[in-house]
């Protein structure tokens, strides 16, 4: 059996300066983000509608916007309402702790949707270049998770040779590092889904459908290992909190898919 070991979560302190590896992990997100959409806005069909560095790095900008306040949002709207009805004032206090991916999604879609409407282009274009570039920052934001000792696992099989004793979870029971299946699943396996899937041109919005299916699949599967919240527990049909956000996203992303198939996002003055 493992046991969890503890990391110090600042990586590094300069007086009192205070880097801390969740930032890190963040860091590193964004920063392959960029480099992979750059990868992507070279070659076809993206470079053929116009894309460049220079677009690249403000959709990043804005991207990241889109990231953190959706992010922080979510976790306020989906996760605490009531507490931060009655805290309003620590809503944007970040610092605290508290971001959820779903709603990182819909401030990312929203700073799409703004993006492309500044720059003359639709949503699916912009949208079909940054859905493969995601899933490696996503992975680098689960192993900060990890590294934190944090959103840890149900408890497992002692016999289970890689359960793990996470000591913050408040108890020495084996867990599920559902972190790193997290990481495995929402991370590497989605990264190589969408990276081969969106290899080749496709319909427009399609990428962005299979991103949906295939993220709400990963997260939903790995939400099987991962402890619920303890302040919100199972919800109805046993399921928590993030199963019941993915089935929108399953079914939203299958829709897209659908409709892409049959070329029903493209500018009607591109169709052939």
């Amino acid at each position: 059996m493992l046991v969890h070991p503890h990391i110090d979560p600042i990586a590094l302190a300069l007086g009192p300066l205070k880097i801390h590896w969740y930032g890190l992990t963040y860091l590193a997100a964004f920063t392959l983000f960029y480099l992979l959409a750059t990868w992507r806005a070279k070659r076809a069909p993206f470079a053929q509608t116009g894309w460049n560095r220079q677009q690249v790095e403000d959709l990043l900008f804005f991207g990241v916007l889109g990231v953190v306040l959706g992010g922080r949002l979510g976790y306020v709207f989906f996760y605490k309402p009531g507490y931060y009805l009655s805290h309003p004032a620590e809503i944007l206090a970040v610092w605290q702790g508290g971001m959820a991916f779903h709603g990182g999604l819909l401030g990312v879609i929203a700073a799409m949707w703004l993006y492309a409407k500044r720059q003359g282009r639709t949503f699916f274009e912009v949208a079909d270049l940054v859905a493969p570039c995601v899933p490696i920052g996503l992975a680098a934001g689960r192993i900060g998770n990890f590294i934190n000792g944090e959103l840890w696992g149900r408890l497992a099989d002692p016999s289970l040779p890689w359960a793990m004793i996470f000591p913050d979870s408040g108890s020495l029971e084996p867990r599920h590092p559902s972190q790193l299946y997290q990481f495995g699943l929402e991370g590497l396996a989605l990264f190589a889904l969408l990276w081969f899937y969106g290899r080749q041109p496709r319909q427009l919005g399609a990428v962005s459908g299979m991103f949906l299916m295939g993220y709400g699949v990963f997260r939903f599967t790995a939400e099987y290992f991962r402890e619920p919240d303890s302040f919100l527990g199972l919800l109805a049909l046993n399921m928590s909190m993030g199963q019941w956000l993915c089935v929108p996203m399953v079914l939203a992303g299958t829709v897209i898919w659908a409709a892409a198939k049959k070329d029903a996002f493209r500018p009607k003055d591109r169709k052939a």
